[in-house]
């Protein structure tokens, strides 16, 4: 009982109780707070502890039963779900995602010698681990103990400074007051779909899309609607049709060298989007995934960046794939109208962001270390971008398209309608290559002809080698083969 009588739910905060009370106890059974088949308080009970209506507390307990997460028994109560979050409607979904998660940290099981373009996470040999080691000593001999303690829940006040300076470069101008740490883009995306989200909300995103993000969205109960992508970015007509029959929450962009696509939106489009969300009120978050390796593109303006007055754009900006992926540190800059909203989200999630990683990276932002990395991983990243266009065009079959990005770091494939994605991954798995089947990143996992291939973390002769291997395996299965043997000799964790 002790959990449902620390549940915090007010008026004040500008969603129905019922949904509060909804969220906090599908918190508590996610975190595995409460075990399988236990019961919940009864209605009355409930209502007395928090101090609510009975018809609150049935509700709640209704949104619950429908998302499978609770059982009803005839004259006796409510009950978790024994088989939580992996109950049979949704058991395929969850455990995708789940696996997906743990392939985009690069936290697949491989060989020592498999060649990864499965993950889209930094090499090792680039982190400057020198440079932030003495970054990280130099603030413990300054700062003692008082590096360990809590930060504000905003932010380490110098940290925020170095980061509204360092987002001028990309033309945005923003408030310090406005701009929120986070342990990386993927908490960014789930406090955001905790603060802004009720349940049967609609968002839209792209198709297709980071499979993260709708999985965050999905967990408060959102209604997932996707649009298709073009060769300049979302398909604008498809788009303001849906904006008009769902009226969304927020939209779900990525407009710079998409995830998993590659493809960069055209200024027009990103012009488009931008007139859309002032004619219609709704909002944007954007997740600048990578506009740091901009090797070929004329433009890769935020779409922050268009909105001057702060209005509709929540901007998303994580330090994973240019610094290192492990520090878990990223910031948020939203609309005035969010903040108390997503100052109590990101409280509830983690009270707040690592105060020692917080002073040493904006340490590390003060001196040289920085700009001399980012120009270091960009002549890197530029370097294998190369070798991987090459190869493309030298290896790959001329049947298979590719859409050939500006930047960033993903190529993605659309296999002739005769082979299988499943077919390629197979194969490919066999010969110590690991590849992102398209299906992980589409809402009905129906696809079967696409794949991403990342380069992020393989050297250019790993990047040759797979390459060749994979357009021989795509040759053997036009020519209608499929290589069985050593089927089982090794998986990675999918």
């Amino acid at each position: 009982m002790k959990h449902f009588e620390n549940i915090n739910i007010s008026k004040e905060r500008g969603e129905h109780l019922y949904i509060q009370l909804y969220k906090a106890i599908k918190d508590l059974i996610i975190e595995g707070k409460l075990d399988k088949d236990e019961k919940l308080p009864p209605i009355r009970k409930l209502a007395e502890i928090l101090n609510v209506n009975n018809v609150t507390v049935v509700n709640a307990y209704h949104i619950l039963q429908e998302e499978g997460l609770v059982y009803k028994k005839m004259g006796s109560g409510t009950y978790i779900s024994p088989d939580f979050l992996t109950y049979a409607s949704e058991e395929k979904e969850n455990s995708r995602i789940t696996s997906f998660s743990l392939m985009e940290q690069g936290q697949i099981q491989i060989n020592s010698d498999m060649i990864n373009f499965a993950s889209a996470a930094p090499k090792a040999e680039l982190f400057p681990v020198e440079d932030f080691k003495k970054a990280i000593n130099e603030v413990l001999d300054r700062d003692k103990g008082n590096a360990f303690d809590y930060q504000e829940i905003q932010g380490y006040l110098p940290l925020r400074e170095k980061l509204i300076a360092y987002v001028r470069r990309y033309d945005i101008v923003a408030d310090i007051n406005i701009l929120q740490v986070i342990s990386g883009a993927q908490q960014g995306i789930d406090i955001i779909a905790k603060a802004l989200l009720n349940y049967g909300d609609s968002v839209i995103v792209e198709s297709p899309s980071y499979t993260g993000a709708m999985a965050s969205f999905k967990s408060r109960g959102a209604k997932i609607i996707d649009v298709n992508m073009l060769s300049d970015g979302v398909d604008i007509e498809d788009l303001e049709r849906k904006i008009r029959i769902f009226q969304p929450k927020f939209l779900y962009l990525m407009p710079n060298f998409q995830n998993p696509t590659g493809i960069s939106y055209s200024r027009s489009k990103k012009e488009k989007i931008m007139e859309l969300c002032r004619q219609y009120s709704i909002y944007v978050v954007e997740d600048d995934y990578l506009s740091d390796l901009n090797f070929y593109s004329k433009d890769n303006t935020t779409l922050k960046s268009l909105d001057r007055d702060n209005e509709y754009v929540i901007y998303i900006k994580s330090f994973s794939k240019i610094l290192m992926p492990g520090l878990r540190l990223g910031f948020l800059i939203a609309p005035t109208i969010f903040y108390d909203n997503l100052i109590f989200a990101k409280h509830s999630s983690d009270i707040s962001t690592s105060g020692l990683l917080q002073r040493t990276l904006e340490l590390y932002f003060k001196g040289d270390a920085w700009d001399n990395h980012i120009q270091h991983i960009e002549e890197e990243y530029k370097s294998s971008f190369d070798v991987m266009v090459r190869c493309i065009e030298q290896y790959m079959p001329k049947e298979v398209h590719c859409i050939q990005p500006s930047g960033g770091v993903n190529f993605w494939f659309r296999l002739p309608d005769s082979i299988s994605t499943k077919e390629l991954y197979e194969d490919a798995i066999n010969e110590n290559i690991a590849l992102a089947p398209g299906s992980l990143f589409f809402l009905n996992e129906k696809d079967d002809c696409h794949f991403r291939l990342s380069i992020a973390s393989l050297n250019h002769q790993e990047i040759e080698e797979g390459t060749i291997k994979i357009g021989k395996i795509v040759k053997n299965l036009l020519n209608g083969g499929n290589n069985k043997l050593n089927k089982e000799r090794y998986r990675p964790i999918l």
